[in-house]
């Protein structure tokens, strides 16, 4: 059999890679042409409101490049060879980034309005309002762009294919001690780019089909869409501050304010961190339910697993390694085929050892 119809890629991008980076560069000039007006209009006028917000604006705008940049590399990196299990990590990489800027942009934040208590400065509320609506307005629009709507594909279609196109596991047959493996001819093969191939017969290294991979939360359009709603945040209590300011004259509301949404900011920028963090480490607190699945469907009493390794290689693609003693050996193909329906199962590989009765 030819070797090249044993090479098989490993492309684990999220299902919409390229509709979320169109999106997120649209947020990007969206963002930036309001910042340059801002920033403009600003010093034509004499208003530092309008400033101040303009750069605000800029460091979600340079955060958001993160993100945008991240989807570039990873798509063009994607059947780069040097990359052992693909760039579909890389989002969460970007995220991680991301969440440390965010998480700079709360204390920034935090700490300007400590400053503003001990130090009130006089406020044009009119004016300030105004800004503060027309940053909401842009940020709305934005989140809305950025809004990941995977929670509704996020169901097993029982083998279908999302958007007429499938997803399947790689699954390595490794050798049995002791017994020979058996080939698994006639799988169907996928190359993780979403476009399928006719199935043919691979002998000992095998593709198999399974039910289409569970597409899970995309952790750098997340971040950038952590990055807009943290603006519109900071836009709608800024908004209330200043409406209460300019009727009761309480000046004291709008650091106050701006304490809160440091808190909020911060909380959103730490629960990123973590997530993010456990995808780039490989642990397990990702993966329970799938190491679950995988055991509950190999393990009997004659068939045990000694060693289990699953971890996230993208949004919706996870890899696996498994380890099986058993009294009566089977080909890797048997076991394979058992967890064939797992979603969200991209990789396998398996090996079996023989053990005595």
């Amino acid at each position: 059999m030819p070797t090249e119809n044993l090479v098989h890629e490993h492309v684990f991008l999220g299902a919409g890679h390229r509709r979320n980076e169109r999106r997120v560069w649209l947020v990007i000039a969206l963002t930036a042409t309001m910042m340059v007006g801002e920033i403009v209009a600003g010093n034509i006028y004499g208003s530092m409101a309008l400033v101040a917000d303009g750069w605000h604006m800029s460091t979600h705008a340079g955060a958001m490049l993160i993100t945008a940049l991240a989807y570039l590399y990873a798509r063009r990196q994607a059947r780069n060879p040097r990359f052992t299990f693909g760039t579909g990590k890389l989002g969460d990489l970007a995220g991680f980034a991301s969440a440390i800027v965010l998480a700079l942009i709360a204390l920034l934040i935090g700490w300007e309005s400590l400053l503003r208590f001990a130090n009130p400065v006089q406020i044009s509320f009119s004016q300030a309002i105004a800004v503060a609506v027309a940053g909401l307005a842009v940020n709305l629009i934005s989140a809305f762009l950025l809004k990941d709507d995977h929670q509704h594909l996020g169901h097993s279609h029982g083998g279908h294919a999302h958007g007429g196109h499938s997803h399947a596991a790689h699954a390595h047959d490794t050798h049995t001690h002791g017994a020979k493996a058996q080939p698994a001819g006639g799988l169907e093969h996928h190359d993780h780019a979403g476009h399928s191939h006719e199935p043919h017969s691979h002998g000992d290294h095998s593709h198999q089909g399974h039910a289409a991979a569970k597409p899970g939360a995309d952790n750098n359009l997340r971040s950038a869409y952590l990055h807009v709603m943290a603006d519109a945040l900071t836009s709608v209590l800024a908004i209330l501050a200043l409406l209460a300011g300019s009727i009761y004259g309480w000046l004291w509301l709008d650091p106050a304010m701006g304490v809160v949404g440091a808190l909020i900011i911060a909380h959103w920028s730490w629960s990123l961190i973590r997530q993010t963090g456990l995808i780039l480490i490989d642990a397990t607190d990702t993966v329970s339910d799938l190491q679950s699945e995988i055991r509950e469907r190999i393990e009997t009493p004659q068939e045990k697993i000694t060693d289990l390794h699953v971890w996230q290689v993208g949004p919706g693609h996870n890899a696996a390694i498994v380890a099986i003693a058993t009294q009566n050996p089977r080909p890797p193909a048997f076991y394979k085929e058992k967890l064939a329906k797992l979603s969200g199962l991209s990789h396998l590989t398996v090996e079996v050892t023989p053990v005595a009765a």
